[in-house]
């Protein structure tokens, strides 16, 4: 790269840059108990040719774009997750115009192990790439365990549960005894060794007194006593006698693990409880008369390695020791052989990248182009496989093969109590294989901290400087010192390549995957501290630390079964038994959502099917959320619809109800009117509605005082008084108190229009006697009419 190069194109000052105070910088960004260590300012991350500002942190080295301010992915790492960093520095190459001497360009190279290389440049003639470079040693180098950035943040929202529960609770079911649920009183009381016809728990290492990187319960032959099981550890490395991982219930056949066993430099040394624990692992064959199973032992080495380690005690078993046996050899490399493998793939994506991290070789960053069966199951047969030490392969092993046996390790909780079975509880040293401290200190950190210099520009190959561990390696980082390795890594590439062959078959996603990976390698969780079960209970990480398995859970959930984790392919029906793929369809591939997000980001996801499907799937998602909420209104107006129809109804009935009252009321008003001109009155209605009832008298009688009254119906349809009836009626008539209580010559002093005020009568004939009789006969009438029943018979016979 010239003076001319487009990152090489910013303003550099010889001027020292202001620093500004950490207080003052916007910290949303950061996460809970995340402190700015050191901070610098006018950085260009290489890689993209972007301008920044650089942060180290508590927990990760975060890149911060100068303009939108945004976290820039590529340049932000976790702290745990860097494999090595380095200064390099670059002289520039002068145009013969330049007179004056330009200073050599400022470089930090930080390589992860999550497969990228990130290369920032820093303005000359500042203290910004030391500071920075001192902060890395501080704290991506911490002193202990203590110090990581999981122990300061605490549990927060993702606290975790006991992961000895979680272990027995997957024995149990192993064992057929999902009934049982194990509790924190049952570890405490021993109360967990339960047993099925041929398998038993164990808790003969109980306090890791037997083997201390072995989970406190183990599952061993029923036939097989506590006291066996001592004597055959002292046969195997490091005690890791043989116990079963996994087993069928329908057949009876099981997966088991151990490490090499100490057959010592003559391979002549027998010990007869190892092989009669051995040979129990072969129970009889179902439905057969004394048939017993075959035994393979799968030694994950090449020969030659299970050979060379006679020399130091250790070797291969002998097939003629193990009754029905056959010792099969896999020929996978150690742990170093993993590390300079992941090594030379990391630094060949990085040359052939979009994103290289030198800015000048790659290919498609200026427009180029780059490259265009299981005997457990066939046969019935178990199978015991170690290697060495039996916590690196073989743990790779046992788990890969559980992962094709059984469904149910194809789900969520399958995968989670299958990591933390065979990877967790059975030691892997996962402290060690990081490059992270532990409580017992047998790891180191393989962090490259030598200073680069070179007295040229880039050289013209696109290998640039080496990224290998050949490259400027310093003495701690030898073979001997350095156990960092990808073992894990390696098995969930392993996991990736199944779920690429059979899509329907996991109810996880290749994301999932790629997160999960992350959460391990940042060790933003306390789940894979230290090298084994006893190590991470002495540091209580489980109640101290975060739950990797609680985090993503709730990432899940926040989302439902439209989460990117979740495999839209998903059929248990499809592949409810053990998956078996031919030996031509193994051929592995990269694994474009892990190996090609850093190096070419626009390939990791461009015409992948999964991520097309998705993109409809959500589509789909938001079309079937708008019909329901359509059919939810279309229900409401339905449900209005019907309401106001029902009221409808209602008030017709109540109009209906109102007009054969109305026509009732008419009726009995007409039969009321005929009743008392019947009894010869005259009846009269205003246009108010008002009635008046004149009694008819002879040419004798006088006008007589007028009684206004007011009728109105009960409930029981009869009328009454009522000032307030919306029927009036004025009758002129007398009382029956005055009738009755009235004599003749009182009725004519009342009655008689000519009638004297001495109370004298001027009328002596019988005109007065006949007009009396009159007022009695009318008495009697109306006292026959209050008699009769009107509703009954009077206006029914009207209505006939």
């Amino acid at each position: 790269m010239d003076a001319a190069g487009s990152w090489d194109a910013f303003e550099w000052t010889k001027i020292e840059p202001i620093s500004r105070p950490v207080s003052h910088v916007k910290c949303d960004f950061l996460l809970k108990a995340e402190e700015i260590i050191v901070q610098g300012y006018g950085v260009v991350l290489v890689n993209t040719d972007e301008a920044g500002t650089l942060f180290v942190t508590n927990f990760r080295l975060l890149f911060l774009s100068e303009g939108t301010r945004n976290i820039i992915p590529l340049g932000t790492i976790p702290l745990a997750t860097i494999e090595k960093f380095s200064k390099i520095a670059v002289k520039t190459q002068q145009t013969p115009r330049q007179s004056e001497k330009l200073p050599s360009q400022r470089l930090l190279q930080v390589i992860g192990k999550d497969m990228r290389i990130i290369v920032f440049g820093f303005r000359p003639r500042t203290r910004q790439r030391r500071d920075v470079f001192d902060a890395l040693v501080r704290c991506a180098k911490p002193a202990g365990l203590w110090e990581l950035y999981a122990f300061v943040s605490g549990p927060s929202r993702f606290r975790n549960s006991n992961p000895k529960l979680r272990l027995l609770n997957e024995y149990f079911r192993l064992l057929g005894n999902q009934s049982n649920q194990a509790s924190t009183r049952m570890i405490e009381d021993g109360y967990f060794t339960l047993s099925n016809e041929l398998w038993r728990v164990t808790d003969v290492n109980m306090n890791y007194t037997m083997c201390q990187s072995y989970p406190f319960a183990l599952i061993v032959p029923k036939r097989i006593s506590d006291e066996e099981v001592l004597q055959a550890s002292s046969f195997r490395a490091r005690s890791r006698l043989p116990v079963i991982t996994w087993c069928d219930q329908g057949t009876g056949a099981v997966l088991a693990r151990s490490s090499q066993p100490l057959v010592g430099l003559m391979m002549n040394m027998r010990s007869n409880t190892d092989e009669k624990l051995v040979a129990a692992l072969c129970s009889q064959l179902a439905g057969t008369k004394g048939t017993r199973r075959k035994l393979y032992i799968a030694d994950a080495r090449p020969r030659k390695n299970a050979l060379a380690n006679g020399a130091m005690g250790g070797g291969s078993e002998s097939s003629s020791n193990y009754l029905l046996s056959e010792i099969v050899f896999f020929g996978i490399d150690n742990i170093h052989a993993m590390r300079d493998s992941l090594s030379r793939l990391r630094e060949y994506l990085d040359t052939h990248g979009a994103t290289s991290s030198d800015g000048m070789s790659s290919f498609l960053r200026h427009g180029g182009w780059t490259w265009g069966g299981a005997r457990v199951a066939i046969e019935a047969a178990s199978v015991l496989v170690h290697c060495s030490d039996g916590w690196d392969r073989t743990t790779q092993l046992v788990s890969l093969a559980s992962l094709l046996l059984d469904p149910y390790y194809r789900t969520f909780s399958g995968f989670q109590a299958l990591v933390e079975k065979d990877w967790l509880a059975f030691g892997h040293p996962f402290s060690d294989r990081i490059g992270m401290p532990s409580v017992s200190g047998s790891g180191s950190i393989p962090f490259e901290l030598s200073r680069q210099s070179s007295t040229g520009s880039y050289p013209s190959s696109p290998m640039r400087y080496s990224t290998g561990p050949a490259a400027n390696q310093s003495p701690a980082s030898s073979h001997g010192q350095n156990n960092y390795s990808p073992i894990f890594l390696q098995w969930v590439d392993c996991v990736s390549q199944l779920l690429r062959m059979y899509p329907f078959a996991f109810e996880f996603s290749s994301a999932f995957l790629v997160d999960f990976l992350d959460c391990v390698l940042s060790y933003r969780f306390g789940n894979f501290f230290c090298n084994s079960e006893k190590e991470r209970q002495q540091c209580n990480t489980s109640e101290d630390c975060g739950c990797i398995w609680a985090y993503l859970a709730d990432l899940r959930n926040s989302e439902g079964k439209s989460h990117v984790h979740y495999n839209l392919f998903y059929d248990p029906k499809r592949h409810g038994g053990p998956l078996l793929p031919p030996a031509a369809a193994l051929a592995p591939t990269i694994w474009p959502q892990f190996h090609l997000r850093w190096a070419c980001p626009s390939e990791a996801q461009a015409g992948e099917l999964e991520a097309q499907c998705r993109n409809m799937s959500l589509k789909f998602s938001e079309l079937q959320k708008a019909k329901e909420a359509a059919e939810r209104k279309a229900k409401e107006v339905s449900a209005l619809v019907n309401s106001l129809t029902a009221d409808l109804q209602r008030e017709k009935q109540l109009n209906k109800s109102s007009v054969n009252l109305a026509e009732k009321a008419t009726r009995e008003s007409s039969a009321l009117k005929r009743a008392v001109q019947s009894m010869g009155c005259k009846v009269s209605f205003s246009s108010t509605g008002d009635c008046t009832v004149d009694i008819e008298s002879s040419p004798y009688s006088s006008p007589q005082k007028s009684m206004h009254s007011s009728l109105r119906r009960d409930s029981n349809g009869l009328y009454g008084h009522d000032e307030r009836s919306d029927l009036s009626v004025s009758i002129t008539m007398v009382t029956d108190d005055d009738v009755s209580s009235a004599s003749p010559s009182h009725i004519c002093e009342s009655l008689c229009p000519m009638r004297a005020r001495d109370s004298v009568c001027r009328w002596p004939d019988a005109g007065c006697a006949h007009f009396g009789s009159q007022i009695a006969g009318l008495r009697a009438n109306f006292d026959a009419f209050d008699q009769l029943s009107i509703y009954d018979r009077y206006f029914e016979s009207e209505k006939l």
